[in-house]
């Protein structure tokens, strides 16, 4: 079992950067792949990015790449999300997910798919407005 409790949202102007984490309880964290998901309001929860368990393979959704960045550190238990340049688009709840397994499938529509993914936080809100 793992719990992850994701913190760092808030209300931030448009261009501004924000850095949200993550943290799991439970043993043999880097045994999970791990993925942002956020959802907006009236929307389906979608993809941002996803790491694998040793950190050394990312993936990310079109909407992400170049302005955002996912890593993490094992030894604490944590994954990170840093969000550059941000738009009011990027406005959600973001959430925070493990997978059963520590490698990323060479499918990507396996690894942006959210059913894929065990485990859940409770979601952090991101606000980007003027």
């Amino acid at each position: 079992q793992v719990q992850l409790v994701e913190s760092g949202g808030g209300l931030v102007q448009p261009g501004d950067s924000l850095r949200l984490s993550c943290v799991a309880s439970g043993s043999n964290f880097d045994n999970h792949r791990l993925a942002w998901f956020r959802q907006a309001p009236g929307k389906e929860r979608s993809f941002v990015g996803t790491i694998s368990g040793t950190g050394r393979s990312t993936f990310y959704a079109d909407s992400a790449k170049g302005r955002f960045t996912i890593s993490r550190d094992n030894a604490l238990n944590s994954v990170y999300l840093q969000m550059n340049s941000l738009k009011p688009e990027d406005t959600a709840v973001y959430y925070c997910a493990a997978a059963l397994g520590a490698v990323q499938p060479a499918s990507s529509r396996i690894r942006t798919d959210p059913n894929n993914y065990r485990y859940w936080g409770q979601g952090t809100q991101v606000t980007v407005s003027s």
